[in-house]
């Protein structure tokens, strides 16, 4: 069957061809291009636009051969601002949607960008899938361990391109880096060290009100089962919340230890274990504000994770980062495109700075143009069937080594993993956190 997918692509390497032997028969230059120019957009859904979804979408719409169609959220004034955002930067206003579901079945739609609160990630990806959409996907990839096997699953069944937004693997002086420890600049990379800091306050106590006009909040909860609003749950503190967030570890974590298992050449653990708590403030917040997860892999490999979300002091003069040790030196990557090697001796020998000014504290949109690589990446997966540098099931291994830590942290104990596929051993006491309660009718199923 012909999807305009693989039509696209035809229409790319027909671009090529013109280029170097003509016209096709029966064309005009200029008609031709007129057809291949109709056609080599990919039209965007985009969904969950209130914070870091708005930011998204505002590059996507820049991005070339692309073109964001519609705008979807539970929240009205998202909606309108994003709307207005993309008018401005393209001269066209997408359509407005407040369901997902409508959005993800347009005919019209190609791919869609999904920015939504962590427990609508794998609902909202497998639905666009089984509709024969492609995904671009913020991270976490998935709210549980199953989700994620479902995805891996689901991208293979249904033959979609799906990346996850763990940017990093698109910048280019990180990828420099990376390259630089396989090439063993610091000899065997044994050890690693990832962390994030923040100064992020209180949420307050909040009682159970009434929700407010501009929110749909039945549609917000989507798969997770249904509790009354409290004004402290959105926008962004659901993070800290266990029924719909994943803790500051999935959260912002899951960028820098998927530094770490890539530059380490690592995949599944073998054991696991966390420590922490909320540990600053008595408040509504139920996950860990400060967490250290440990994680032990075979062949003489380790890696700690670090989250201090309450106090910002830096570590190695930055608020997020990965530190590699190895047998020769050791090297850390920072929240900037840029890298510096050390020798033994902890003489720097090494320094890539990177051209662009980023702020990892920003929520929205703390790295913007090399964001864009990674969306480029993606798109050209679509167009020309590029290799994505993170693709689901890149994406599933990183985000599972913080799920894994959540896991030790709520049972309250260590972990053993099998190395082969990342599940949990002989610990029946973290059966219902592999998966998820779900709403009636909302279940994630393949």
């Amino acid at each position: 069957m012909t999807t305009r997918r693989n039509f696209l692509k035809k229409a790319m390497m027909g671009t090529a061809l013109v280029s170097v032997g003509g016209v096709l028969p029966g064309f005009s230059a200029k008609s031709y291009a007129r057809i291949v120019g109709a056609n080599d957009r990919i039209r965007v859904g985009a969904a969950g636009v209130n914070a870091r979804g708005f930011a998204l979408a505002n590059n996507f719409c820049k991005q070339k051969n692309c073109e964001v169609i519609y705008v979807c959220d539970v929240d009205k004034r998202a909606i309108e601002k994003s709307i207005a955002s993309i008018e401005k930067i393209t001269g066209n206003a997408p359509k407005p949607e407040g369901d997902i579901r409508k959005m993800i079945e347009a005919q019209d739609v190609d791919a869609v960008m999904i920015a939504t609160p962590d427990h609508w990630h794998a609902y909202a990806a497998l639905m666009a899938m089984k509709a024969g959409k492609d995904v671009y996907l913020e991270k976490p990839c998935s709210y549980c361990p199953e989700e994620g096997e479902i995805l891996v699953k689901a991208a293979d069944k249904y033959k979609r391109v799906v990346a996850m937004g763990t940017q990093r693997r698109s910048w280019p002086n990180v990828i420099q880096g990376i390259n630089e420890i396989k090439e063993g600049a610091i000899g065997n990379p044994y050890f690693g060290k990832a962390w994030y800091t923040n100064n992020r306050p209180s949420i307050g106590i909040e009682k159970v009100t009434a929700v407010p006009e501009w929110l749909d909040w039945d549609l917000w909860q989507g798969p997770a089962p249904r509790v009354g609003y409290k004004p402290n749950f959105l926008h962004y503190n659901w993070h800290w919340f266990w029924h719909w967030g994943t803790s500051e570890s999935a959260n912002n974590g899951t960028h820098m230890i998927d530094l770490l298992r890539w530059g380490m050449g690592v995949d599944y653990p073998t054991k696991v274990n966390s420590y922490g708590g909320r540990y600053r403030y008595q408040d509504d917040w139920e996950t860990p504000d400060t967490q250290v997860i440990n994680l032990e892999f075979g062949n003489n490999k380790s890696m700690v994770w670090e989250g201090r979300s309450c106090n910002g002091r830096t570590i190695e003069g930055s608020t997020v980062g990965a530190m590699f040790y190895g047998e020769k030196g050791s090297m850390v990557i920072t929240g900037s495109d840029g890298y510096i090697i050390y020798d033994l001796d902890n003489k720097k020998v090494k320094q890539v700075y990177s051209k662009i000014d980023i702020d990892a504290r920003n929520l929205v949109d703390p790295a913007k143009e090399l964001d864009g690589f990674h969306i480029r990446n993606f798109l050209d997966g679509i167009l020309k069937g590029e290799k994505l540098n993170a693709d689901i099931l890149t994406g599933h291994k990183s985000t599972l080594l913080m799920q894994l830590g959540n896991i030790s942290h709520r049972v309250g104990h260590s972990l053993e993993i099998d190395s082969s596929n990342g599940q949990i051993l002989n610990a029946p006491d973290t059966k219902n956190l592999w998966t998820r309660e779900y709403q009636k009718g909302w279940e994630v199923k393949l």
